[in-house]
């Protein structure tokens, strides 16, 4: 049995405390420990994007980050988009656009575009494309995810 770390983190704006094994990914930590399943698993070696997180003002793929590197570090998951019950903008413009179907990959695009979104309020369409090349999606294609993220983009500049 291994010894478990303390760790002390921010999650969601949130002060969070959990204890962990040294080998488990964030991504563990995330789902099977403080219940944020909404950060999804799909390839389980960074390659897909599915579990893409931001760890202090950077997306990551929480598969490939150890839970105890989150100590006292700032982390917004897929919940910690919304305000409350009402979708923010992009989530909106998400399912307007349907650029969702199995919803696997769904998560990691949208935490992804929004740190594009906080980084450069109205970025072209070549930008979104590069920005989210890592997020892979094996349903919809890309291009009603990137309308939607230009649209979201269109609408809060406007």
């Amino acid at each position: 049995m291994h010894k478990k770390v303390h760790v002390q983190a921010t999650i969601n704006n949130e002060p969070v405390e959990f204890l962990c094994e040294p080998r488990q990914s964030l991504l563990e930590c995330l789902r099977d420990i403080l219940g944020l399943t909404g950060t999804k698993e799909g390839c389980n070696d960074g390659n897909c994007g599915a579990c893409t997180v931001v760890l202090d003002d950077r997306i990551v793929t929480s598969c490939l980050v150890l839970g105890v590197e989150a100590q006292g570090r700032k982390i917004t998951t897929i919940e910690g988009i919304a305000e409350g019950h009402k979708l923010h903008p992009l989530q909106q413009a998400f399912l307007e656009n349907a650029a969702l179907q199995c919803g696997v990959c769904t998560p990691g695009f949208l935490v992804a575009a929004k740190a594009l979104l906080d980084a450069e309020p109205n970025p072209s369409e070549e930008r979104i494309r590069l920005w989210l090349a890592n997020n892979l999606c094996r349903c919809t294609g890309y291009d009603k995810i990137v309308r939607a993220v230009k649209q979201c983009a269109t609408e809060v500049n406007a």
